[in-house]
């Protein structure tokens, strides 16, 4: 005897009228009467499939239902499968959310197969919610089988994270003795998932280090416009009270009274490094020449024009070449962080 609709709905239905198809499981002993509307707006798949059974039945003048079969899975995953279909993708019913959590692996398989997307992606979160090292290595191979790529993500994030652990289980034993290309596909994301963090380290450490020196660029010229507490522009005494950035001001205070008072500066580290920061200031000023109360700012501009002017090697171009692309990304941080610091139209009101 077949199974009424009503009850392979799940009491649900939201479909009228007789039911018109017979889902067969693939024992064969199970029959699930359905809706062909139902079954159709749920799937392309069984859409097409229908169209064909319900025309030969007609042409038949036969009469009574057409068959549709649902093979690989057991016959509680394809009545599951069927109350899901009529159920929809409204979640709720903890029925329903049950036999999601029971049958995931097989429903995400037929969910592929029959192209039925918000089932899959429920599928695909039930999966990846109970992820563990002893079983990442099998739902990393179904969410490549049913191309489902929130899965294969969750998975890959475990194997990166926990890959010790992976190693040791029955499951990548297996792997790695039976399907050597997959076990190389999976050593291979993994590296490439962990060259792209180490770029992005690297890219975030080289973007603090432009910050820092744009920040030291405006600090050195508060030095010598408006002066701090130890340092003050030319023919002018130290400010009495403290400049709100303090803390780094005073840093680079030290050093350029370290810096007029060295007897060594061409081997003296501390001297080298204000070296490079006066020849910064210079690449990025923009005040007139001989309007700059920086110390060495027109030296270091008159010298570059020069460099410019004369045939260098081949090493001092690439040399120059990379100290060029360091004032370009200094000055972009710059000009950015002094976009950001303007205040909005509305503000100015």
């Amino acid at each position: 005897m077949p199974e009424a609709p009503a009850r392979a709905a799940g009491g649900g239905g939201g479909a009228s009228g007789p039911a018109d198809v017979d889902v067969v499981t693939s024992s064969g002993r199970r029959k699930i009467a359905a809706h062909s509307s139902v079954l159709a707006s749920a799937s392309p798949v069984l859409e097409t499939i229908l169209e064909r059974r319900l025309q030969r039945v007609r042409e038949s003048g036969k009469g009574g239902r057409a068959v549709v079969r649902i093979r690989g899975v057991t016959d509680d995953v394809a009545a599951a499968f069927v109350r899901l279909l009529y159920a929809g993708s409204r979640r709720g019913d903890g029925e329903v959310e049950e036999e999601v959590e029971r049958y995931a692996e097989q429903l995400l398989v037929l969910a592929h197969a029959y192209r039925v997307p918000w089932l899959k992606r429920w599928c695909q979160e039930a999966i990846g919610s109970r992820l563990t090292p002893g079983t990442v290595v099998d739902a990393l191979q179904l969410a490549d089988l049913c191309d489902a790529p929130q899965l294969h993500l969750r998975c890959m994030r475990l194997l990166a994270k926990e890959f010790r652990a992976v190693e040791r289980t029955e499951a990548w034993r297996f792997l790695r003795d039976n399907d050597p290309w997959q076990e190389l596909d999976v050593l291979r994301r993994l590296h490439d998932a962990d060259m792209r963090r180490r770029k992005w380290r690297r890219k975030r450490a080289e973007q603090k280090v432009y910050v820092e020196l744009s920040d030291a660029m405006d600090i050195l010229r508060h030095i010598c416009t408006e002066g701090c507490t130890e340092v003050g522009p030319v023919g002018q005494a130290p400010a009495k009270s403290p400049c709100p950035a303090y803390a780094t001001c005073r840093g680079l205070q030290l050093l350029i009274r370290h810096f007029s008072r060295c007897k060594s500066r061409a081997t003296c580290p501390r001297c080298q490094r204000m070296w490079q920061l006066l020849r910064l200031h210079a690449a990025l000023c923009r005040v007139p020449d001989g309007h700059c109360n920086t110390p060495l700012c027109t030296q270091f501009k008159l010298k570059e024009q020069q460099k410019e002017a004369m045939s260098a090697s081949v090493a001092a171009k690439a040399g120059d070449g990379r100290w060029g692309l360091l004032v370009k990304k200094v000055k972009a941080v710059s000009v950015m962080s002094s976009l950001g610091k303007r205040s909005s139209p509305s503000q100015c009101c």
